[in-house]
């Protein structure tokens, strides 16, 4: 104790030394005081409010949509086009349960199904993005944002519109719910017409309407407009003709297209059965496919005038070459047969009664290869590269195998198979004096791709002996034009089956007007006519006689001269 009483002073400077430190350990625990309870402020007692802050003003990046490019027919007219229209989305989350009234007149407004209906009613929903409806059209837009929901929101978007309908539909195509391409030239061209989409950055309220704009960080690039070779006009008659022909004949489906035989322009491609593109709910996708340009077949006797051309051109036949058509004609163990003993018949004959016995000895009288040759120059066997989805390149025999009987066949349209297109494209060797074109569904002046096959000379014999095809005593007498002069040929295909072949037929007709110095080439092919009538020139005939009637007018085609007295008595009724 004495010590303790009696211990030594300390210093000044320890005194000091001492107070300090207790000082800044006061400060320091006052510091982690107020730190704790900022702490227990932020994470406990406003923990709700905050969050709610922080929900209600944030940044964000938004993509700027873009238009998509514009399809033209090649006189200017829309075939598709894109306009502004809103898309409605959820938050489920932020669903008030007051505003159910408002939430069921929204429902029966969008006509939403069932599956959406019960994301709007089920208020422990994780889900915090769910569209409601897509590119809705803007009266019905402001109906429901009159509602004023909590938890809806809307998005600028653009729909696709396609004023020419299912007329057009099987070449436009259409595109999806993101808006890509998915059939048509909607697929095929969709890197040019989608554009770049852009973004900017914003400021969004609690409801995420955007509040403040904060910068711009990319601008959107429209996408390019494209322009086909299509012909509205034309288009719209074949696709009416066409129509009425493959309701009238009960048909499986039918193609047509007509090309302009100068150029290889496409300038009308339709299909049976067509659809709406402005419509696809409950639409098979079997529907979907142009198969003027998809679908192959066997050409039958269409092809005769081909095989007459390449022998003819080459000298392997004369002009007044004739040959015996007795109705049989042996080919080693095979026989090619005719409907009907024509006795003896010269090439056009052979055109105008379509013997397959007279063709197939014209065909024989080629190398094999060289009759192969011929066929693959007018594009057989090979794709039309017209950039379509798709597009069918058909079936050739190798040129090893063309020989014998399998010639034979080749040279009456079996054993081989093409599309529509590409039976009227080799037409255009003999409708443009033996140059063969290009096809192209874009709009061109010139053809750089086209190719002599035939000479001009060989051309224009064949194609005067079509001319008797489509006269009193031919196949074809059906797919006459008044006014002016028409070459053809029919084709009746019995259609193949794993068995062999059937009762079932392709009935077929290719044709040109005017003969003198054809401006259209058409193809013409009904799939399984289920009428009596199922030949070529009884059921697709009539159809290019239609169609080529109101091409040569809309494009004031001059008539032939010694044919224009029933022009004038036409037009006059």
């Amino acid at each position: 104790m004495a010590y303790f009483f009696n211990r030594p002073k300390k210093s000044q400077k320890n005194t000091l030394f001492a107070m300090r430190r207790k000082v800044l350990i006061f400060f320091i625990i006052c510091c982690m005081g107020v730190l704790i309870a900022r702490a227990v402020d932020l994470q406990v007692i406003n923990k709700q409010f905050l969050q709610s802050q922080g929900t209600k003003r944030h940044i964000s990046v938004i993509p700027v949509a873009t238009y998509r490019g514009k399809i033209f027919d090649r006189d200017g007219d829309i075939m598709a086009i894109s306009s502004p229209v809103q898309s409605v989305w959820v938050n489920p989350q932020e669903l008030d349960i007051t505003e159910q009234t408002q939430i069921k007149t929204m429902a029966a407004l969008l006509e939403l199904p069932e599956s959406k209906r019960a994301v709007l009613s089920n208020p422990d929903s994780k889900q915090r993005f769910v569209y409601l409806k897509r590119r809705i059209n803007p009266d019905l837009a402001d109906k429901i944002k009159q509602l004023e929901i909590h938890g809806v929101y809307f998005e600028r978007e653009f729909k696709r519109f396609y004023p020419a309908g299912p007329m057009a539909a099987h070449i436009v195509g259409f595109t999806n719910g993101e808006d890509v391409g998915q059939e048509g030239i909607e697929r095929a061209y969709e890197k040019s017409l989608a554009g770049t989409a852009g973004s900017r950055r914003v400021i969004r309220d609690g409801r995420r309407r955007i509040i403040e704009d904060v910068e711009n960080i990319k601008d959107p690039v429209p996408g390019k407009d494209i322009t086909l070779s299509i012909d509205r006009r034309i288009q719209y008659l074949a696709y009416r003709e066409l129509q009425a022909a493959f309701i009238a004949h009960h048909a499986k489906s039918a193609s047509l297209v007509v090309l302009n035989a100068k150029t290889g322009e496409i300038l009308a491609a339709v299909t049976q059965p067509a659809f709406n593109p402005n419509s696809r709910e409950n639409l098979k996708e079997k529907l979907y496919r142009n198969r003027a340009i998809t679908d192959v077949f066997e050409p039958g006797s269409s092809v005769k005038p081909l095989v007459i051309a390449s022998a003819l051109d080459a000298g392997y036949v004369q002009e007044n070459s004739s040959f015996p058509a007795t109705g049989t004609f042996y080919v080693g163990r095979n026989v090619v047969r005719d409907g009907y003993s024509y006795g003896r018949l010269d090439l056009a004959g052979i055109l105008k009664k379509s013997s397959n016995v007279g063709v197939s000895q014209v065909a024989l009288r080629m190398p094999g290869r060289y009759f192969w040759k011929k066929y693959k120059q007018v594009g057989f066997g090979q794709s039309p590269e017209i950039g379509f989805p798709s597009e069918a390149s058909g079936y050739l025999l190798p040129p090893d195998r063309v020989h014998g009987f399998p010639q034979a066949a080749l040279s009456f349209g079996y054993g081989f198979s093409v599309s529509a297109l590409q039976l009227a494209r080799a037409y255009t060797a003999i409708a443009d004096n033996g140059v063969l074109h290009s096809a192209s569904l874009l709009k061109r002046e010139v053809d750089d791709k086209a190719e002599r096959v035939f000479k001009a000379d060989t051309a224009i014999k064949v194609r005067h002996m079509m001319e008797a095809v489509v006269s009193p005593e031919g196949t074809a007498n059906e797919a006459r034009v008044n006014g002016y002069r028409v070459a053809g040929k029919t084709g009746t295909v019995r259609k193949a089956t794993q068995w062999g072949y059937d009762k079932r037929y392709f009935a077929v007709f290719v044709g040109m007007a005017p003969a003198s110095n054809p401006r259209f080439v058409i193809a013409v092919m009904v799939d399984e006519p289920s009428t009596a009538q199922y030949y070529g020139g009884l059921v697709s005939a009539p159809i290019f006689s239609k169609v080529m009637t109101g091409a040569l007018r809309i494009y004031g085609v001059p008539a032939d001269k010694d044919n224009a007295v029933p022009l004038l008595l036409t037009n006059k009724k």
